[in-house]
């Protein structure tokens, strides 16, 4: 105890030199603090979207194989090269199903979807627009005018099944309204639109007639009628509707009843799945697939190809879409951790100089109380508990005003490092392309994410704003740099000062 109130007295009776003491520890635990402070957060947002773009799997058609097998076929069968014909190859959805049955697998997500016929059972919004979907979609009468349309064969609403909560659910774009969501096969849930405009209400059942064509016809322009096909029943029990807030249209060049968001029947994935027909298609399967661990893509990637997997498509991670969004905060993680770096350094070194001379000034002090008795060890613990309580001190400060700084200061740095990007890029849209040069983003067939290609409106944008938070993690770091401060800013100079028999010190200072 009297070595503690020994210290405070004696930061009092040299209060200059504490000061200038105190503004160097103040400044390098303030300076530590932002750097640390972004510094977690960078690494938290990289971890983040490490594991989300390194997880969801990417099934990508290799154009390259595409190409190339398209160019061989062409010149074996003797057509001219410039002629040659690329056909994108298809997975089955059968595959799909398959692919999600593996012990590399967190969870894969299913969307099954068939076109409705108007067939009675709804009335769909729109229906003066007419129908569309599959390989008859938007085909006219060839004695019509340009208002006539076929309704032979088109789908005027869309059913789909799913195997998991639709996103619109979770972010608010559509909210249940009346009764719940499918849990059971058969059972199914509308917009209260296409509710109330058919007449319906919860706990009707509902016929539904989608139309499947033969899988391996492939007719000529005009020719679609000529196509073998059967038609298949959905028997739907109405359990629920939701109220819709999606945009009725995804685009302005096709608004029909069968694009319009309002006529999507939402159901289980094993109702729509339950009327597929061998050799016949017009039920597609899109799945999402997530890996327990991102190091595990390889095996899965063999699994796949064992699976039947055609050569000509990749199974990748998104890492294009990783780099583009986590390029800017990985940069300003790196100049964080070389400012922390250099200022522990350049401190401890500053701090230890400080302190040698400050003790050197109090080496006759030192002498009188080895002279009295005292044991090394308490002189340097009187000299220690000083440097540590001015830490604490200019701990509190320097933390306070660390927190208070460090967001204009992530604010300001991430933005030079979007100015430096897009300078090296000389792309200031931040576009992420995949294979083939397709636009990379979240969603898609099969876990594709393919939108189009460049110039389509749907690109990963670098991350622009990062909110920096502190953690008890980052606490406990910024306590432990200042307390190492504050060790080195003292044993430099005790071991210094206490190498010295106090005979030898008071002979001197006389």
């Amino acid at each position: 105890m009297y070595i503690l109130q020994n210290a405070g007295k004696n930061i009092g009776r040299n209060k200059g030199r504490n000061i200038l003491m105190g503004i160097i520890i103040l400044a390098i635990i303030a300076t530590s603090a932002v750097a640390l402070i972004i510094n977690n957060t960078a690494t938290g947002i990289i971890d983040n979207y490490k594991t989300r773009f390194s997880s969801e799997v990417s099934i990508v058609p290799n154009h390259q194989k595409i190409q190339e097998e398209a160019m061989q076929n062409s010149q074996s069968s003797g057509e001219r090269r410039q002629t040659f014909r690329i056909m994108l190859p298809e997975i089955p959805s059968e595959q799909y199903i398959a692919f999600g049955d593996s012990d590399y697998l967190s969870e894969a997500k299913y969307t099954a979807s068939a076109g409705i016929l108007n067939s009675g059972g709804i009335k769909p919004i729109d229906e003066d627009k007419g129908g569309g979907g599959g390989m008859m979609m938007g085909r006219r009468t060839a004695a019509g005018g340009p208002d006539e349309i076929s309704d032979d064969g088109l789908s005027y609403a869309n059913l789909l099944g799913y195997n998991f909560v639709p996103e619109e659910f979770a972010d608010g774009r559509r909210k249940i309204s009346e009764g719940n969501f499918p849990e059971n096969d058969n059972e199914c849930i509308m917009s209260r639109d296409l509710l109330e405009n058919s007449g319906l209400k919860i706990g009707d059942t509902i016929t539904l007639t989608s139309k499947l064509t033969d899988s391996s016809a492939m007719p000529e322009p005009g020719q679609e009628d000529e196509i073998p096909s059967l038609n298949v029943e959905y028997i739907l029990k109405i359990v629920g509707s939701y109220d819709d807030m999606t945009e009725e249209y995804a685009n302005d060049f096709m608004q029909n009843a069968y694009f319009n968001r309002r006529n999507e029947i939402l159901t289980t994935v094993n109702t729509v799945l339950s009327q597929m027909q061998d050799g016949y298609r017009g039920i597609s399967v899109s799945a999402k697939y997530y890996l327990k661990n991102p190091d595990m893509l390889e095996n899965f990637a063999a699994e796949l190809y064992a699976k039947g997997l055609d050569d000509k498509f990749d199974v990748t991670t998104d890492e294009a879409s990783y780099d583009t969004i986590v390029k800017p905060v990985e940069g300003l993680k790196d100049v964080m951790v070389k400012f922390v770096i250099v200022i522990l350094l350049l401190g401890a070194i500053i701090l230890a100089l400080l302190s040698t001379i400050a003790i050197r000034e109090r080496k006759y002090e030192i002498g009188v109380l080895r002279a009295m008795g005292m044991k090394k060890s308490k002189v340097a613990a009187g000299l220690l508990s000083e440097v540590v309580m001015i830490t604490l001190v200019c701990l509190i400060l320097g933390l306070g005003s660390g927190i208070a700084i460090a967001q204009p200061v992530s604010d300001m740095l991430l933005d030079n490092q979007l100015k430096q990007i897009e300078s090296e890029s000389g792309n200031n849209n931040m576009m992420a392309y995949g294979p083939g040069g397709n636009v990379m983003r979240g969603a898609g067939v099969g876990g594709m994410r393919m939108i189009g290609g460049p110039g389509m409106n749907s690109p990963a944008e670098a991350l622009k704003e990062m909110d920096v938070s502190i953690d008890i993690f980052t606490v406990c770091e910024i306590i432990l740099v200042s307390l190492l401060l504050a060790i080195i800013a003292s044993i430099a100079g005790i071991a210094h000062v206490t190498k010295y028999e106090p005979i030898k010190i008071l002979s001197d200072r006389t």
